[in-house]
């Protein structure tokens, strides 16, 4: 029985960051073994297991073969006659097909240390179109490592698989998986740039594709398209390290302009309304947790209100904290507020004044989370009056 370590814990290694994982590959070994020496079984399609003491995952190694549609449609097979040049063919990237024996000595069938060098995205086999999550995986790559570039012929396979409708036999649990991890990567626009470029964005998020070519409202620089505009939220909030909901709510915040007629560009009266639709029915398509679904919904609906603050009557504010349920959930509202900030300063290449609303509706929203209900309600004669009584209260400590 061999024992080697394998594929990203091996990449991050050469590349001088730190390993938050490692995995590793046990070859000659039968899952009778495995259990024999106290590993903990944890793999449902095929075997790995958890070492005894430091619950690093162990997994026998494996071939797989193509059975059927989609990333579910393999045949996997596990034996100890697999070897580990077996078990690393089968791996999507070169940068991952690499391996450390027991004395450190790297094992590189693929070339993979040479394309890290080069800083390449690059397929091991043909057998990557076989698997159409490789088109999301390779996406990511490009969203966390900065620099890096897909080969040409690797980008030309991932196309063909677009091509060939791959990507319709994705499951909406495992796209909104992959897509949730790309969004929290370091340049998330990255991902969204090479699923445009292979043609799987406008497979799996067609709404988002159709904001390219269409450009920004007078106001906001009509010369920026607004696909580039949302691509550049994106990483506003990426760089200024919010977390997935705000991030999910910044890439579908601006989708109803994509339904503006021709004749009124670059003017969008009232895509807002839209854009909370388009940002529901995506969601839901994906089946994205509830916080991102219900954050991308009050984004796309509220966000030019929220940029408007300092225009608002004090009764419109009350309104607005209302309708967002910001009284109750003031934690939302904020992720709320890290939402239009980003939007604000999504302005490719435009140096802008400080972002003042903000700061505006956490002042204005904590006087009228500062209004004693209680009282209001105890002061008030004919209790079917309460909630507008409470209201006037509100509005008038904001006056």
């Amino acid at each position: 029985m061999q024992v080697f370590m394998v594929g990203g814990a091996v990449r991050d290694e050469l590349l001088g960051v730190p390993v938050k994982d490692r995995d590793w590959v046990v070859i000659g070994a039968t899952p009778e073994d495995m259990l024999a020496l106290g590993y903990r079984p944890v793999g449902k399609d095929f075997p790995v297991f958890l070492h005894p003491r430091n619950n690093e995952e162990y997994a026998l190694a494996r071939t797989e073969r193509k059975s059927g549609h989609g990333y579910a449609g393999f045949a996997v097979h596990a034996a100890p006659d697999v070897s580990l040049e077996d078990d690393l063919l089968r791996r999507d990237l070169t940068i991952n097909a690499m391996a450390r024996d027991e004395h450190g000595t790297l094992i590189d069938p693929h070339g993979g240390q040479r394309d890290l060098q080069a800083r390449l995205l690059r397929h091991v086999s043909p057998a990557f179109a076989e698997d159409p999550v490789r088109i999301l995986r390779i996406a990511r790559f490009a969203a966390r490592f900065d620099g890096f570039s897909i080969a040409p012929e690797t980008l030309e396979l991932m196309r063909a698989m677009v091509t060939h409708g791959e990507v319709e036999h994705l499951v909406a649990e495992r796209v909104w998986q992959e897509f949730a991890r790309g969004l929290m990567e370091r340049t998330p626009s990255r991902m969204l740039t090479m699923l445009r470029e292979c043609g799987a964005l406008a497979r799996l998020l067609p709404e988002v594709e159709r904001l390219f070519g269409v450009p920004q409202p007078a106001r906001h620089h009509p010369e920026i398209d607004t696909g580039v505009h949302v691509l550049a939220v994106l990483d506003h909030a990426a760089a200024a390290g919010r977390p997935l909901a705000v991030r999910w709510a910044c890439l579908l915040h601006d989708l109803g302009k994509g339904d503006t007629p021709a004749d009124m560009l670059p003017h969008h009266y009232g895509h807002e309304a839209a854009s909370a639709t388009h940002a529901l029915a995506v969601s839901e398509r994906l089946k994205a947790p509830a916080d991102c679904r219900d954050l991308a919904v009050l984004l796309a609906r509220e966000h030019g209100n929220l940029h408007r603050a300092a225009e608002l009557r004090p009764a419109t504010l009350v309104a607005l904290f209302e309708r967002t349920d910001a009284l109750r959930r003031p934690e939302r509202f904020e992720l709320l507020l890290q939402g239009a900030e980003s939007d604000y300063y999504g302005r490719p290449g435009k140096a802008l004044p400080e972002y003042h609303p903000a700061a505006l509706l956490r002042a204005a929203l904590a006087t009228v989370r500062a209004v004693d209900a209680g009282a209001v309600a105890r002061a008030c004669r004919d209790k079917a009056h309460i909630a507008e009584q409470v209201r006037t209260a509100r509005i008038a400590a904001l006056k």
